[in-house]
């Protein structure tokens, strides 16, 4: 064992090798196919997204495009204050667009077809609070529109445009009258973008002094004056209320940098967040230097709620101090809530209480009050259907623990615990409160005296079977409304209006597409909402499994099978085991079973399900937990993940599937770090294929993923899971894909081509594909077209013709 003093002399001396040596020979090849039959899947058209009215009597199926061009990912934008830009259409990048709208009434069946311009593209519509109207996006060439569509005739106009901004939110909200929206623009006058300068003025310089400031390893920051000036240009916004009978709009305030503006109840005051300088180069927009204010509907300042600094000395795993997570009462006219650290939002850090909610009324002149206080992390509130009542929820982070209290702000400081468990414990997880919309719009739980209702996926070792239960708030009794049956998949959508025997519900199962039906629950009769067709038959017939197994230590493991269609049992295959590590307290919750074998298999993007179509046999979701206490639990990291790795082979050769030496591992991101880890510390795998990962954990030095201590507080570990220090051991050949502009925390490009130049200078057998334009994950049309040539044609190579 090397000493602590060693590794830091090391990895100087690797950092130094490395900024020496070019970086690989980089050969642009021309985009390339999978097999006729994936492509033929992959255009085929995805279902609608479906959303519901706020009063569950109309359904709105917006059709979108199954992947955008790399024409249309390559469109210009910047990368700034942790957000991605298309300067164009004064927006942050999207990359899923709406075509048509259907509106769909539930309880005649009549369908509407929403009247818009078909050339442009469109975002999500969102409801009014009242139902009666729809506002879209549209992105034209250039410039960004807010449409409006009257629901009861489908017709639709544009209320503003092309001057809309949604760089920093989503560039309009409804107003609680239904009658107005509140929206942000470009200023009046804004000018000519800022144009880089040609001669540097001088060096970028950044300084510190005792100042403690352990960020994890954001992309896509701010890193010169002229991004400071462009970021300043592009988010700053005229905010106005739009009234959509005149069409006359109200200017709000003075322009500014808003992150939101958020009516209250009784649409009187604004709450605003509104960014301000100094920028920092360390962190995104959400955390800069800010002030949380209260106008009226002038645009006045009523009150600073707080003025906030930058969050760059937030404690490791806490929170920032001051005024967070504000928010208005739902059902009171205007009053606001918020959260307070007690502890200096340090989890390290000794304390009876570590959180406490804060109160205050309009005219909001009086001094705030004091709610309760939470003994761990606030998670987060539900509001419930009584003015002063809400669920809370806190988080204690050692032991990944939840609880949820029943509160009443007519008796502060009481708290009655309603829910106990493990944060991990899907088993006994009750499920979510069934939330509806108030009048002006916004979410609480539906609730009808001492009663609410409860929704959740209904885990078990057999699988997920949803649920709905009615649960009393008193007695914390509950009675079971509805259970998903066995052999299918059935979720609980939303009653059918306002009756409680009738239920909206996504039905679907191994050879059914997920539809949408009513379910009488007194007479189990099930009415079709929806028909969506298969777009893959030719797969329906693929064999899907949930198998169970036993690793060596006797944590019980699990995964999902699939055999291609004409899988004769006893065939020894090519196996694809897929996975992404996960971290659990003990083995009780490590071993439970996620997901469900009854669900429909929709084959999409570039899933590793593909390889079913070429004769592969697919372990998916292959579980790799990683067991133990939060803080050290990744000191056996790599004994855990290849216990794990070895348990599911062993099974797969005794069921008679798995030919030992033709198996394959990948996965995407953490899965990717896996892969290649397992590449390197055994000898299972005859190949792997790593995708967007990290793999020299020197470069996140303040932790990664969950991770709780630094480089410098553990030297040695950081080194022994680096798959990047044992390049020499990765004997197996590797695939490694990922985005050229990927904007994952710790997941930079370079850990792909620094990993690909260590196998390389070593020896060793690796190919390295840079997507351009694409990020964490991949989204043009070609691009995962390519992923998936290149994923076929290396286990091709390396695995399937492995002897």
């Amino acid at each position: 064992m090397l000493r602590r003093k060693s590794y830091y002399f090391l990895t100087v001396i690797i950092f130094t090798l490395w900024s020496l040596l070019t970086g690989p020979g980089i050969a642009q090849e021309p985009y390339k196919l999978p097999p006729k039959e994936i492509v033929e899947i992959l255009d085929s058209p995805p279902p609608p997204v479906v959303s519901l009215d706020p009063s569950q009597q109309i359904m709105l199926l917006s059709f979108y495009e199954p992947m955008p061009s790399i024409a249309q990912v390559s469109q210009p934008f910047y990368r700034l204050a942790g957000i991605r830009i298309t300067p164009h259409n004064n927006s942050r990048q999207t990359l899923r667009f709406f075509t048509r709208f259907v509106l769909k009434d539930i309880k005649t069946g009549r369908e509407l077809k929403i009247k818009l311009p078909e050339e442009p593209i469109y975002g999500q519509p969102e409801w009014s609070p009242d139902g009666k109207y729809l506002a879209i996006l549209r992105y034209p060439e250039r410039g960004l529109e807010l449409w409006v569509t009257e629901v009861k005739t489908g017709e639709a106009r544009k209320i503003f445009g092309p001057n809309l901004n949604a760089v920093l939110n989503e560039g309009f909200l409804w107003f609680p009258d239904s009658q107005s929206l509140i929206i942000f623009a470009n200023p009046e006058g804004r000018g000519p973008e800022p144009q880089a300068p040609r001669v540097p003025a001088g060096p970028n310089i950044q300084e510190t002094a005792g100042r403690f400031a352990s960020v994890p390893t954001y992309q896509d920051l701010l890193r010169t004056p002229y991004d400071e000036q462009l970021f300043e240009y592009l988010a700053t916004t005229q905010v106005y209320r739009l009234f959509l009978n005149t069409g006359q709009l109200q200017k709000l305030g003075e322009p500014g940098i808003y992150q939101y503006v958020n009516p209250s109840p009784s649409g009187e005051f604004l709450l605003v967040k509104k960014i301000k300088k100094p920028f920092s180069y360390s962190i995104p927009y959400s955390a800069f230097t800010h002030s949380l204010e209260i106008w009226d509907l002038q645009g006045n300042l009523v009150k600073t709620l707080a003025e906030l600094p930058a969050a760059e000395e937030v404690p490791r795993n806490g929170v920032p101090t001051g005024p967070r997570s504000p928010g208005w009462l739902p059902l009171k006219p205007a009053s606001l809530y918020w959260v307070e650290a007690l502890d200096e939002g340090n989890p390290e850090k000794p304390a009876e209480y570590r959180d406490r909610i804060m109160i205050m009324e309009a005219p909001f002149k009086q001094e705030p009050v004091e709610a309760f206080r939470l003994p761990n992390r606030y998670q987060g509130i539900i509001w419930l259907g009584q003015p002063t009542q809400g669920l809370v929820s806190e988080y204690e982070w050692k032991k990944r623990w939840r609880t949820t209290y029943l509160f009443d702000l007519a008796q502060p400081g009481k708290l009655k615990k309603i829910f106990d468990l493990s944060a991990q414990d899907q088993y006994n997880d009750p499920g979510r409160p069934v939330m509806v919309s108030t009048p002006s719009g916004n979410p609480i739980a539906l609730q009808e005296g001492d009663f609410i209702y409860l929704s959740g996926s209904g885990s078990s070792p057999e699988g997920d079977r949803p649920f709905l239960d009615k649960f009393n708030l008193k007695t914390l009794k509950k009675t079971r409304l509805f259970r998903c049956d066995k052999g299918v998949y059935e979720t609980f959508i939303s009653f059918a209006g306002q009756r409680r025997d009738r239920i909206i519900t996504s039905f679907e199962s191994p050879t059914l597409p997920p539809n949408y039906h009513i379910l009488d629950l007194k007479s189990g009769k099930r009415t079709a909402l929806t028909s969506f067709e298969d777009p893959a038959p030719r797969l329906t017939a693929v064999k899907k499994q949930l198998i169970k197994y036993k690793r060596d230590d006797g944590v019980e493991l699990s995964g999902m099978l699939y055999l291609p269609p004409d899988y004769k049992e006893g065939e020894r295959l090519p196996v694809v085991i897929w996975a992404y590590p996960m971290e659990y307290n003990d083995p009780a919750t490590a071993g439970q079973v996620r997901g469900s074998p009854c669900r429909f298999t929709f084959y999409r993007g570039s899933s590793q399900l593909f390889f079913v179509t070429q004769g592969y046999a697919v372990l998916d979701n292959a579980q790799m937990p990683v067991v133990g206490d939060p803080k050290t639990m990744n000191d056996t990291f790599i004994p855990q993940i290849v216990a794990n790795a070895k348990a599911a082979i062993d099974v797969l050769d005794q069921m008679g599937i798995a030919d030992r030496k033709r198996v394959g591992v990948g996965g995407h991101s953490y899965g990717a770090f896996m892969t290649a880890n397992l590449l390197a510390h055994s000898d299972l795998f005859a190949a792997g294929i790593a995708r967007s990962g990290a793999y020299n954990r020197t470069l996140t030095p303040f932790g990664f993923q969950n991770e709780r201590r630094t480089l410098w507080e553990a030297p040695e570990l950081y080194w022994k899971v680096s798959p990047f220090m044992y390049a020499n051991k990765i004997n197996e050949p590797i695939l490694l894909i990922h985005g050229e502009v990927d904007n994952n925390s710790g997941t930079f490009p370079i850990q792909s081509e620094r990993l690909f130049a260590a196998i390389k200078g070593l020896g060793g057998t690796a190919r390295l594909v840079m997507l351009p334009y694409e990020s964490h994950g991949y989204s043009a049309r070609e691009s995962i077209l390519h992923v998936l040539a290149e994923m076929i044609e290396w286990f091709d190579r390396y695995v399937k013709k492995n002897k």
